[in-house]
């Protein structure tokens, strides 16, 4: 606790407000509370909308632990550790008010000697007394160098045991921080899979990093600081009624008054702080939805819209901060008036006691000091409370995770482990529902057997209960009644790590972890004999299921084998790489039973081919459970079940079902069924058939070991390369430059130049509030002299025209406190709210390859809207005002001190580097230290997340203890580090603490030395020691507010930098030709293209065609093949690197950016709506503006999409709110209202990228007939999978290897027997 001087600096003040839990430092001027609320504040926020479902789920809150057990993982030696430390920590509280002790006697000193010194004055013929005074100053200058001993002395006790408590709870700190971590990973992947359905990785995300850092901060230095505090407290108070327990009692009446001040206007300000939060994470919502939907919003130029629907939210959120602001200020001014009125009474009532004889001038000053010490101490306390607060709060919620013991436990070693398994298993009379929503029955009364080593298939429409069945098999969940057997043995008596080491599970988005290729097929050994086996065992068994799934060609052909890392969830392999992969894994310890969940259904047909042959050598000699959108992967099937609303409706083989062509099964062929050309092949006999299908294995196997990895071309240098590298060059020409402070606070006054005028009334009342400390000493000195006046009644006189002096300081100052507090705190909000929406105006500009970016990612951003103007506002706002404050203190207290006793004023300006270093070193320490933990800790957060982002695959896999073991090894790291640096660190900290202690205790001694010969006056002396002494004190601790300048920095460089990128293809820009009428012809010449982000895979490669206008026009292909780049480069989303796209012969990068894509209307396969009514999403495809369009339109537009009857029927109509993302709407009725958003525009041309892919196939075909009805009179390009969808079109282009290699009609290109025969032929589903 750096020295506290007698008047707090308004940004102490009060800490009970600060509604935020930020790493606080331990120096008496805190901060106001404004300053530091960003992030944490809003992390706070993030956690607690985290826990607001799941308390909600719970009904009930999680209370905060008690404070002992935040150290319930700690041992006995540690315990012990810190109650020395604790022990430490009260001395170093008590050091304080013990200052004041002698700083009171020191004063008693000086007086005594004054009144010496004009009691000589008065007798000046008598030469004794002019002895006396000789006499006099030799005892006062022996007195004066013994106290200021005494003050060196307290300051190296102050020194040891800062240091010693600083060390002890940082240290361990870091180590149970890193137990509570450890245990919370590890009881989050112990629990079942039901818990994850109502607790999302980003929680776990959140908990690890953001709630484990909260205990990490309650149970280190915090705990010692507040034992300082309360210590600081008693002693003061103690002393203090010791001393002169009149004057005490009479100063004590400002406790009342301060708590009474701090609760009203905490009150206040919290709730406008919590809507304020509220309206900005409203707006997140907002944005996070605009952002990760942006191609849509650029396909629509809707980005104004959005942008108007963004700002509403963060007007409101600016409201509520200019209305805080009001009481901020006049709650800061009532706190001050309070302070300094109190320095008015000490000195009036203080005059009255000195002249009855009970009190000296020592007493005094040393009764108010220790007063305001200790009730400084108190209010200081509050946040350091605060963070022990939210650690019981936060550790709460850990205790409950660690403590939970799931019902299906997979760390536990009970149940049977049988030595052999069959593989045959039974359901028997399954009820299930799933226990997030458990009013929705999934399965009912469902009894199935799976043979051993025979392959099962299930069939059925989504929601049927296919999923579930395989979950029950993993033990993922228990069903609510009935058993579930292996080999005849119910699944629950079995151990759960043996039951899941049997079973290989492939999904249908495989995860892959970010470890090497061979790292992640090794994860399958974990939990089986070869576990533990030698590392070329390993690699042999690794090996061998590679080439079992097709791997192995194109691993062994990557640059570095095996050995390659694969991205984080594996994204560096293409989808087909990845799913063989998780095939090799699945496979490669041999289990008895392989569960299939659409293993293949994101795939395209090519690499489906690849992998289903894989996943057939797989099942070989296995119980194969299989689930398949597609038919044609299963009609092999030894058996196959299909399902429906969970219930079993037929079963049987391919040929058994379908001879029933009325049943469920044929009904789903016929929907998937081809108008095959191919009915000449039909003579063709079994034996023919399966010779073909011999060869067609041997094929795909051949092409699976041909088959070479991304990244690589089979060529020298192609043109795409050239380009690129020439693209860099001119790249490398525009590095992003770093801004200078002055340049950045240039850009940030013109952005909001509107407020100029509260600027300069705020750093006028700023320089007022810095002059009132040095005025404040003019005053000081006055009175203290006055004590030393030998007249009773001139001394009443003077007593109390001083304490008016004082009264008059207290009211200019609240008031030039409270004016500097709103105006800046205004101006903040006001910069606040208009960053953030030019922020998302530029975001929403830029062109879609900004992101692509990595760093540019939807969560990034939204985080970076939400927190980079919260940094600068904080600078911009009270931290400004508490710069210009520091600094016209420290010019007008050195100027005084220089004017008054040059001698001392120039020791004391020579000391205050010292003085305010002290502040800078404290905040290094404690601020900086808790932001460099959080930073180390970031990694293995992002581990930790990954592991519960795919805890199905961690727990499938029983690589629970794995995962757990890297992760505490990434949490080595930080704490060697912590251990290392704490040391010099905590060493510097505690010097700072004591240094003020030093320099008083020198100003003191050479001031006696000065006076008592006469050189100065008591009065200067003190006015020089007020000003320069304590200004510099008060000034050092603007640098609570280093972190903010730094972080503010970094945020307006950012906001700066975005504010002025101007993107290649400018949405906004006027430039370009109009088009006026268009035709709709489009035409591709020699387009050659490559992703900005990926430039080693070449997508185009030369690729030429035509689309003449109204006619309708599909593009099939392999995935990868770049169809869905051509649509991108049709909406210009990107420019090619070299040929060129034109519409009705005009390239189109000459035209006009927002009116070319007025043309245009995009269908994807995701279909995106935002928060909002069914009118407000179809209005988003309007072209003129929304208040143009008529009702008949919209109706028309809804007809043609197939849903006009469907909104009609809700209740609200067009007004009913669609929720987040569309959440309300299933997928079928989403892309329908799509569909329409397209039409309201009338189109010219029409996109649709796999717009019925993620449908099922009974919404598939309503939504197919409103597309069909859509592209009537207009050219329409359409991508699809599947290709009953478009054997109708005009024109087929087969694109292979980005270019196109066969195009012509369905019929046309059949009779070729190309590469699209070849396409239709693996979706035949059945012989014709």
């Amino acid at each position: 606790m750096g020295t506290q001087s007698p008047v707090p600096s308004e940004h102490t003040v009060n800490e009970k407000q600060d509604t935020s839990p930020q790493p606080k430092s331990q120096s008496p001027k805190k901060r106001g509370f404004f300053s530091r609320k960003d992030k944490d504040a809003a992390a706070v926020q993030v956690s607690k909308e985290g826990d607001s479902e799941e308390s909600k789920a719970k009904g009930n809150l999680v209370t905060p632990v008690s404070f002992t057990s935040l150290f319930r993982f700690s041992t006995p030696f540690e315990l012990t550790l810190n109650a020395f430390g604790l022990v430490a920590a009260a001395a170093a509280g008590a050091a304080q008010p013990l200052m004041s002790l002698l700083f009171g006697r020191l004063t008693q000193d000086f007086i005594s000697f004054q009144l010496a010194f004009s009691n000589a004055q008065a007798n000046i013929n008598d030469p004794n007394a002019q002895a006396s005074v000789a006499q006099a100053a030799a005892h006062f200058r022996s007195e004066a160098s013994k106290d200021a001993s005494y003050l060196v002395y307290i300051g190296l006790g102050l020194f040891v045991c800062t240091f010693l408590y600083m060390q002890i709870w940082v240290y361990t700190g870091e180590v149970n921080a890193k137990r509570i971590r450890e245990k919370y990973l590890k009881a989050i992947l112990r629990q079942d899979i039901a818990y994850f359905d109502t607790v999302g990785a980003g929680e776990v995300a959140t908990r690890i990093q953001t709630d484990t850092h909260l205990v990490q901060q309650g149970i280190s230095e915090k705990v010692a600081l507040v034992t300082g505090f309360i210590a600081a407290f008693f002693t003061g108070f103690i002393l203090a009624y010791i001393r002169q327990w009149r004057l005490a009692l009479a100063l004590s009446t400002i406790i009342p008054c301060i708590g009474i001040t701090g609760g009203v206007m905490n009150r206040f300000i919290s709730k406008f702080m919590q809507q304020s939060l509220g309206h900005v994470a409203d707006a997140g919502t907002v944005a996070e939805e605009v952002i990760s939907t942006i191609r849509t919003a650029q396909a629509f130029g809707t980005q104004a819209v959005l942008a108007t629907k963004y700002e509403k939210d963060i007007h409101k959120s600016r409201s509520a901060e200019l209305a805080s602001s009001v009481y901020h200020g006049s709650g800061l001014a009532v706190f001050f008036f309070v302070i300094y009125s109190a320095y008015a009474l000490a000195f009036t009532f203080g005059t009255t006691l000195i002249n009855r004889g009970q009190s000296d001038a020592g007493q005094v000053i040393n009764v108010l000091l220790a007063i305001l010490i200790g009730s400084f101490s108190l209010a200081l306390m509050a946040p350091e409370l605060q963070a022990i607060t939210q650690a019981r709060g936060a550790a709460a919620k850990l205790y409950e995770t660690i403590d939970r013991v799931p019902t299906i436990d997979s760390e536990s070693e009970e149940g049977l482990r049988p030595d052999t398994c069959r593989g045959e298993i039974t359901l028997e009379n399954i009820k299930f529902n799933y226990p997030s929503r458990p009013d929705v029955p999934i399965v009912k009364d469902l009894s199935l057997t799976f043979p051993a080593g025979k392959t099962v298939a299930l069939v059925g429409a989504s929601g049927s209960g296919k999923s579930t069945i395989i979950a029950l098999v993993e033990r993922f969940y228990d069903p609510l009644s009935g058993t579930v057997k292996l080999d005849g043995i119910d699944i629950k008596t079995l151990n759960v790590r043996w039951l899941r080491s049997q079973i290989g599970l492939v999904s249908q988005e495989p995860t892959l972890f970010a470890t090497s290729i061979k790292g992640n097929v090794a994860h399958g050994l974990i939990g089986t004999p070869f576990e533990h086996s030698s590392e070329e065992e390993k690699f042999k068994l690794i090996k061998e299921a590679c080439i079992k799934a097709n791997a192995d060609g194109f691993i062994t052909k990557l640059p570095n084998g095996y050995e390659t890392l694969v991205g984080e969830r594996g994204f560096l392999l293409s989808g087909g790489q990845k799913q063989r992969v998780a095939i090799a894994r699945a496979i490669v310890s041999d289990p008895k039973i392989l569960l299939l969940d659409e293993a293949t259904s994101a795939l395209d047909t090519q690499s489906e081919g690849v992998v289903q042959n894989a996943l057939d050598k797989a099942a070989a000699g296995r119980t194969t459970i299989t689930i398949a959108h597609r038919l044609s992967t299963i009609k092999d099937a030894d058996c196959i079940y299909v399902m429906g609303n969970g219930v079993i409706l037929e079963s049987g083989t391919h040929a058994e079902l379908t001879s029933d062509v009325n049943g469920p099964y044929s009904r789903l062929v016929q929907a998937q069924k081809l108008r095959g050309r191919l009915a000449t092949t039909a003579e063709t006999d079994e034996a023919n058939e399966k010779i073909k299908e011999a060869e067609e294995a041997r094929a795909l196997e051949k092409e699976a070991a041909e088959e070479i990895p991304l990244g690589r071309s089979n060529t020298g240098r192609s043109l795409a390369s050239d380009l690129i590298a020439q693209k860099n060059m001119e790249k490398e020409g525009h590095k992003e430059k770093s801004y200078g402070m002055m340049h950045l606070f240039y850009r940030m006054a013109h952005i909001n130049r509107e407020s100029w005028r509260q600027y300069v009334m705020g750093a006028f009342a700023a320089c007022m509030t810095g002059i009132t400390w040095p005025a404040f000493g003019i005053v000081y000195g006055k009175a203290l002299s006055s004590f030393g006046t030998p007249d009773p009644h001139e001394r009443r006189f003077q007593g109390d025209r001083n304490a008016l002096w004082l009264f008059i300081i207290a009211i200019l100052a609240s008031t030039a406190i409270g004016s500097q507090t709103f105006f800046f705190s205004r101006t903040a909000a006001q910069l606040t709210s208009k960053l953030r929406s030019l922020s998302f105006r530029a975001i929403l500009r830029q062109d879609i390859e900004y992101f692509d970016k990595d760093e540019n990612s939807t969560g990034q951003l939204t985080s970076n809207l939400s927190e980079n103007p919260q940094k600068i506002s904080g600078l911009a706002g009270i931290t400004l005002g508490a710069i210009v404050q520091a600094i016209s203190t420290l010019t007008a207290g050195s100027i005084i001190g220089l004017i008054f006793a040059w001698k001392i004023g120039l020791v004391g300006i020579a000391c205050t580097p010292f003085v305010v270093s002290a502040g800078y070193i404290r905040l290094r320490v404690v601020i900086l230290k808790d932001q460099k933990n959080k930073k180390a800790h970031e990694y293995s957060a992002q581990l930790a997340c990954e592991a519960a982002g795919s805890i199905k695959t961690v727990a499938s896999l029983t690589r629970e203890k794995d995962c757990l073991d890297i992760y505490s090894k990434t949490l080595e790291e930080p704490l060697r580090n912590s251990n290392r640096t704490s040391f010099f660190s905590n060493g510097f900290y505690a010097l700072s603490q004591s240094m003020a202690f030093y320099v008083i205790a020198l100003i003191f001694w050479y001031g006696a030395r000065l006076v008592s010969f006469g050189e100065v006056s008591t009065f200067h002396f003190f006015v020089c020691l007020m000003s320069t002494t304590f200004g510099a004190v008060q000034a050092g601790n603007v640098f609570m507010f280093v972190p903010d300048m730094s972080s503010a920095r970094g945020a307006a460089s950012d906001i700066v930098t975005l504010l002025d990128s101007v993107p290649e293809i400018d949405a906004e820009s006027t430039e370009g030709l109009k088009p006026k009428s268009v035709e709709g012809r489009i035409r591709f010449e020699d387009v050659h293209f490559r992703y900005p982000t990926r430039p080693g895979v070449r997508v185009l490669r030369g690729l030429n065609l035509t689309v003449e206008p109204g006619t309708y026009v599909a593009l099939v292909g392999a995935s990868g093949c770049g169809k869905s780049t051509t649509i991108q480069l049709i909406e210009r989303f990107y420019d090619p690197l070299a040929g060129t796209v034109y519409i009705d012969d005009h390239p189109i990068n000459e035209l006009n950016v927002s009116e070319y894509r007025k043309n245009i209307a995009l269908v994807s396969q995701e279909p995106t709506l935002y928060a909002g009514t069914v009118r407000f999403n179809i209005l988003l495809g309007a072209t003129k503006p929304m208040d143009d369009v008529t009702q008949e339109e919209i109706e028309q537009a809804c007809r043609n999409a197939n849903i006009l009857e469907f909104i009609q029927s809700l209740p609200d109509g067009f007004d009913t709110e669609v929720g987040g993302k569309g959440s309300q709407l299933s997928g079928g009725q989403k892309q329908r209202i799509a569909i329409a958003r397209a039409l309201l525009r009338n189109p010219k041309v029409l996109l649709l990228d796999e717009a019925t892919s993620a449908l099922d196939s009974n919404s598939e075909q309503v939504v197919q007939e409103a597309l069909d009805r859509a592209g009537k009179g207009r050219t329409t390009i359409a991508i699809a999978h599947r290709l009953s969808t478009i054997q109708n079109a005009d024109c087929i282009y087969f694109i292979k290897d980005g270019q196109v290699s066969e195009s012509g009609t369905h019929d046309q290109l059949l009779a070729l027997r190309g590469g699209y025969y070849e396409y239709v032929q693996l979706q035949a589903l059945s012989k014709n």
